[in-house]
């Protein structure tokens, strides 16, 4: 029994969480005002118990997991979704659903969790569900919106149509197979297999719906514009970070034995992700629509790293989606603060904005540099590190192409810098106070940038786990 909630001690949390927040919300209610401090406490508390009492070991014969690793990517996202509650306190504040909201984002956490630790493919397609529906439900929480519900919409039926494909392959490997154990599958495939290959090719177009990677992309950015800052933060960071430590779990334990197969189709899908990525966001003047498709062309490095098929790309997609979290997140609170108090969304808007926000300004421009990998931010050495372990395995041309690809990233997101600190603008963005919490998440934020990428240990820890 003690086993039972030690290895899943992180699901209890957040599951307890969620029932304090349902007991206010049935109860008299709650001023935002009073709620939103208490749930950021409860989230630090969540962060901070995940640094104790853990213990690796199997629940459920085997369906359910824990390790020293996962027990770090769920704190990762733990860490991502006590950034959201300080960075974006100020829409929050002027939710009239606040609480509506935290409880679907926790309880899509909570799907997440247990989606991580899953070691059986039933147990992993409920978990996938129960992390997806809420997201859409917070997608549309603009409900005076015309976009946000169109945008949910998008994603509702992408999310159903992959789903159903995943679902389909399920059903293809157990019926070949005869089992739903990850660690059962491995023994009982067969590269040379039609149907066993058929079903993989639904996993990866599954997993590619999730992750946003072309072709499968073409939901991103409407529900990214249409979506709350909040909301589309999350669906950026947290729900694809958990995705990606999902896919390298079925690729290196449940696939190994079609290796050759998977590393072919990542290097094609990474290229295409890459590129297209890049050359969309390159045209985009709307913000949200702009980190839409840079995050694409994140994920197309993100495969870059798991092709590997080794520890070190594990390692490097890890720490990897730890700096995207600071990276990422600090770009959407920005966007974040100057939408809410000004209307602005397109980055014409953030022309001069460093004549009135200088301290947003510095944030934004430091975020925007991790993003584009430029030293000494954690955002290059999360690169370099993807790069290194796809290297090892990967031709000339296939690094050329993501190294040229880093060019080109570069470029729209100094369009970005340059708006912001050299472009005059007569009317700028006035000058802005916040919540306060919002200038203590920046603050971690390029906290974790600067430093994520200087202290060593941290990638050696990660490695270690790997």
């Amino acid at each position: 029994m003690n086993d039972f909630f030690i290895l899943m001690k992180s699901e209890w949390v957040v599951t307890l969480i969620i029932f304090v927040l349902l007991f206010f919300k049935i109860g008299r209610g709650i001023r935002n005002e009073v709620a939103l401090p208490l749930i950021q406490i409860l989230l630090l508390v969540n962060f901070i118990a995940g640094f104790f009492f853990n213990q690796a070991g199997h629940l459920f014969g085997n369906m359910f997991e824990t390790t020293g690793l996962i027990i770090l990517e769920k704190n990762i996202l733990n860490l991502g979704v006590y950034l959201i509650s300080l960075l974006f306190a100020d829409w929050f504040l002027k939710s009239r659903n606040l609480l509506e909201f935290f409880i679907l984002m926790l309880s899509a956490l909570l799907g997440m969790f247990l989606m991580i630790s899953s070691g059986n493919l039933l147990i992993f397609y409920l978990s996938l569900e129960l992390a997806t529906i809420p997201v859409a439900a917070m997608a549309n929480f603009d409900l005076d919106k015309k976009q946000s519900s169109e945008g949910a919409m998008k994603m509702i039926l992408s999310s159903a149509f992959s789903s159903g494909i995943l679902l389909f392959g399920i059903s293809l490997l157990y019926g070949t197979t005869g089992t739903l154990s990850f660690a059962q599958l491995p023994h009982q495939l067969d590269s040379g297999s039609a149907i066993q290959i058929m079903a993989f090719i639904f996993f990866i177009a599954a997993f590619a719906f999730k992750l946003s990677v072309v072709p499968f992309h073409l939901w991103t950015a409407d529900v990214y514009e249409g979506a709350p800052f909040p909301g589309a933060a999350f669906l950026s960071v947290i729900s694809k970070g958990s995705v990606a430590f999902i896919l390298i779990t079925v690729l290196y334990k449940v696939f190994q034995p079609m290796g050759d197969l998977w590393y072919l189709l990542l290097v094609i899908l990474s290229i295409l992700t890459m590129v297209i990525g890049n050359f969309f966001a390159l045209r985009q003047q709307n913000i949200k629509r702009f980190l839409a498709f840079s995050s694409i062309a994140q994920v197309g490095f993100i495969l870059l790293g798991m092709s590997s098929n080794d520890g070190f790309g594990v390692t490097a997609v890890v720490y990897f989606v730890l700096v995207y979290i600071f990276s990422n997140l600090a770009a959407f609170g920005v966007a974040s603060v100057i939408a809410t108090h000004t209307g602005k969304e397109n980055i014409e808007d953030f022309k001069g904005l460093y004549q009135t926000n200088p301290f947003l300004s510095w944030m934004l421009a430091l975020a925007l540099f991790s993003l584009a990998g430029i030293p000494p931010t954690a955002g290059f050495f999360g690169k370099f590190f993807l790069l290194t372990a796809g290297g090892a395995r990967a031709s000339y041309g296939y690094i050329i192409i993501a190294a040229l690809n880093l060019v080109v990233s570069l470029y729209y997101y100094l369009k970005v810098v340059r708006a912001v600190f050299m472009d005059k603008n007569e009317h700028p963005v006035p000058k802005i106070r916040t919540y306060p919490s919002v200038k203590f998440g920046l603050l971690i934020c390029g906290a974790g940038i600067l430093l994520a990428g200087v202290l060593s240990w941290i990638y050696d820890y990660i490695h270690a786990l790997s």
